[in-house]
């Protein structure tokens, strides 16, 4: 059923609380902006994903809404924003409460239900909408987007780091727990002596004893092997558990058949999609998980497009798909100047757009400042990785890589947009200093020759500040 309006609409008003508007300080940033979004969007867009009539109303989708754009500018998991929601009275205004409330809205389980609902096209309209509001807040100049940075960057999976031995264990558990689970009676289950075998194997690489601890390994493998054969005997002929245990006896078979330099190894049980990614940095050779490519404004940085790869692509086959959502995200054609490096070359963009190349020419002139400028976008992807939870993705799934990286984006840009709030409050009190001390200036001014000879440098203070 369609989601019941937030508190913030309903008209009665209540006799016994005093609403938030009148005990909260109206310039304060996170106020302002939750005034310049357009929530009406997402009511329309994620109403059709709800039925009209059956089943119980779904939380308000602002509600929701500003819970992920908080959770993406504040880098919190889904229960410390719930739990910081409680504290706050401006997250709760952001978030369309009229009152003040004690008791947690949701269950932070439900952000991982509606995330899976609205899917990778509502979180492009949450990006989408990031965007539109920093140009009518004028935060962007719509000539901004006739320059733009492209670069791409890892977004790594949350696991830990890929060995046989561990996965060759962790895979034998799966299979014996839901075995166990659906009364599949096994021969064996080695539960006890897999992660004994486990535990003996990491002191022997840990003591240099390699062929010891490949001994231990093989005996893990052929664990797998024997509880994997002995289950597949058990069900063969029922339809429903093979259908149930196919997936894991692929990964399964999948696990057991690969070589040391197969390519699209499998390095996670529970997220099958990690990919190895090379590097070359010293302190850390390879990253797991998948390739981002991310779109932001040469002069700002205002981050138009996070579009998440698997399989591992070269840079240079990234762009077009990189720019075809930036055009859809920023709501205009991208017919200027695009910045990228070197991992571009033999890039498969045709669109009008002129793309120019880092450092395998000398630029001048304006071209010059914009290719200067290209490294802005390093920055900005740092920012996304430490502030906007896109270096480790806890989301599961292939949808779950592309919506995370894509509200990332929108998390360092409310923060831009709460930096630019931040300047204007500044710039306004400023101001009204200003004006006090010229009215201040203006009285004493006929008395700056009586107090001048007494106390010169009282007076001089005075008359300035």
């Amino acid at each position: 059923m369609r989601p019941r309006s937030s508190s913030k609409e309903e008209p009665q008003e209540d006799l016994f609380r005093v609403s938030l508007e009148k005990i909260i300080d109206r310039r304060q940033p996170l106020v302002k902006l939750g005034e310049q979004i357009n929530w009406g969007v997402f009511d329309e867009r994620f109403g059709s994903l709800y039925h009209q009539t059956q089943g119980r109303p779904g939380n308000p989708t602002r509600l929701m809404v500003g819970l992920h754009y908080l959770k993406y500018t504040y880098a919190l998991s889904d229960e410390e924003v719930v739990e910081r929601w409680m504290e706050n009275a401006y997250w709760q205004y952001f978030c369309g409460e009229k009152y003040f409330e004690y008791k947690a809205p949701i269950d932070p389980t439900s952000m991982t239900r509606w995330r899976k609902k609205v899917g990778v096209e509502g979180a492009e309209e949450l990006l989408k909408e990031t965007i539109q509001t920093a140009l009518r807040m004028k935060a962007v100049r719509a000539r901004e987007f006739e320059s733009v940075n492209v670069d791409t960057t890892v977004q790594e999976k949350a696991i830990t780091y890929p060995t046989d031995s561990k996965l060759y264990n962790r895979m034998r558990a799966k299979l014996v727990a839901l075995a166990k689970r659906r009364g599949v009676n096994l021969r064996q289950s080695y539960v006890r002596k897999g992660p004994l075998a486990l535990l003996k194997a990491n002191r022997y690489f840990h003591a240099r004893q390699h062929k010891r601890a490949r001994r231990k390994v093989r005996n893990l493998k052929s664990y797998l092997r024997w509880v994997s054969s002995d289950i597949r005997r058990k069900i063969a002929g029922n339809e429903e558990l093979e259908a149930e245990f196919a997936e894991l006896l692929s990964l399964s078979d999948k696990l057991l058949s690969q070589q040391r330099d197969d390519k699209n190894k499998l390095y996670s049980i529970h997220a099958p999609e990690v990919e190895c990614i090379a590097k070359g940095k010293t302190h850390k050779k390879y990253e797991f998980g998948n390739k981002v490519s991310v779109v932001s404004t040469s002069r700002k940085g205002l981050v138009i497009g996070a579009k998440a790869f698997h399989g591992n692509p070269y840079d240079g086959h990234t762009l077009a798909a990189a720019m075809e959502q930036a055009e859809h995200l920023s709501g205009r054609e991208l017919d200027g100047d695009v910045i990228v490096d070197l991992g571009y070359r033999r890039h498969d963009y045709q669109g009008p757009a002129r793309i120019h190349i880092a450092r395998t020419k000398k630029f001048k002139g304006r071209l010059r400042r914009l290719v200067r400028r290209r490294n802005a976008i390093e920055a900005k992807i740092g920012h996304m990785k430490n502030n906007s939870r896109l270096d480790r993705n806890f989301l599961l799934g292939r949808d779950g890589d592309c919506i995370n990286a894509l509200l990332c984006g929108c998390g360092v840009n409310l923060q831009l947009l709460i930096g630019v709030l931040y300047l204007h409050l500044y710039f306004s009190l400023f101001s009204v200093l200003k004006i006090c001390r010229n009215s201040i200036t203006s009285l004493l001014r006929p008395f700056y020759p009586l107090y001048l000879p007494k106390n010169k440098e009282f007076t001089l203070a005075l008359v300035h500040y």
